[in-house]
């Protein structure tokens, strides 16, 4: 699979991801379009990191929310990156990384594996309230939401920072450098899953 396109539609917005596992795009940052430069500049990390191109469309109704964006948005992205990994033979579907950046470094772990729960632990340092004009409960939002689209497993610690912008950075670099590993294909991970519980079956009986 080269190229995943997800759209997500709601009363409220209506969401497309596209990602393209074409080497990164001279012109990639200009892909992302969010009405919030530092979120594309957050989403600009994860796909330098991972290493493949993240193409955003947004429409919104009457609700153009830094909360709704950042939430929609993630679920989408990572709905994207799920069906890529579910659907290409021979990801590893784990990954881990560091990110750093100046005095800031955090370290990121992802699991794809139907279990969708996301732990930030920041070890007691001050995060700001806001950087670069959004809330850091909204780039929170967009990493929960794509928890919730990806039904992935993610940890982020973050150890070092006081620099609000360089800490985002740093745990926005690390999540891209961990699905990196868990995009890559490998042929000896031909037939496997990303746990030893293998594929996930349903089955429902109604009366």
């Amino acid at each position: 699979m080269k190229k995943v396109k997800v759209i997500r539609k709601t009363t409220e917005s209506e969401m497309a991801v596209t990602l393209d596992f074409s080497p990164l795009k001279p012109d990639y940052r200009k892909r992302i379009t969010t009405p919030y430069a530092f979120l594309n500049h957050m989403i600009e990390h994860i796909a330098y990191r991972a290493g493949f191109n993240i193409e955003t469309e947004l429409k919104l109704a009457d609700y153009s929310l830094v909360h709704v964006v950042a939430e929609d948005l993630g679920i989408t992205l990572g709905k994207a990156v799920r069906e890529y990994i579910e659907k290409t033979d021979g990801t590893y579907g784990y990954g881990d990384a560091i990110g750093i950046i100046d005095e800031a470094k955090a370290e990121c772990a992802v699991s794809f594996e139907s279990r969708a729960y996301i732990d930030i632990d920041y070890h007691g340092l001050d995060i700001p309230k806001e950087t670069e004009g959004m809330l850091s409960e909204d780039l929170e939002t967009f990493l929960e939401g794509f928890v919730q689209g990806a039904m992935c497993t993610l940890h982020i610690d973050l150890y070092k920072g006081h620099n609000g912008h360089h800490i985002w950075e740093a745990i926005y670099r690390s999540v891209g450098s961990a699905l990196n590993r868990a995009a890559s294909v490998d042929e000896s991970r031909k037939g496997k899953t990303s746990g030893v519980a293998g594929k996930i079956e349903w089955i429902t009986e109604t009366e």
